[in-house]
């Protein structure tokens, strides 16, 4: 069995804590240390876990460029809170031809978000 666990390397740990925290409902599991300066903060979204690891020598023009595809109940709603929270717009809404309607934003880091909802479909009309 494997599984694929995406961390964020940041400058600012409060800041994407806050940013993950309030737009997506992220949970806190863990922290190393459990006191003092934080090396790593552990978050569940959903039924997935993220990692946000402290790094001091980066800042928002050189973040490490990682792209994370985040399910949300409502791309529209969601998208009118990032700026915010200090994320930015990117593009969309725009539904697809796979049935999603994504978004696309960027954490305060300058990370690349992809925000994601089911597209209903809809029953073909029968005569």
């Amino acid at each position: 069995m494997s599984t694929i666990q995406p961390v964020i390397l940041t400058a600012d740990h409060d800041v994407l804590l806050g940013f993950y925290t309030r737009l997506f409902g992220a949970e806190e599991t863990f922290r190393v240390p459990a006191e003092g300066p934080t090396f790593y903060v552990g978050l569940r979204i959903g039924d997935t876990d993220l990692g946000l690891v402290a790094r001091t020598d980066l800042g928002p023009e050189v973040a490490p460029r990682i792209v994370l595809s985040i399910g949300v109940d409502d791309v529209d709603e969601t998208l009118g809170r990032v700026t915010a929270l200090g994320g930015s717009l990117h593009g969309g809404p725009n539904d697809m031809p796979w049935g999603q309607r994504v978004a696309h934003i960027q954490d305060p880091d300058g990370n690349p978000v992809n925000l994601t909802q089911p597209i209903p479909t809809q029953p073909i009309p029968t005569q």
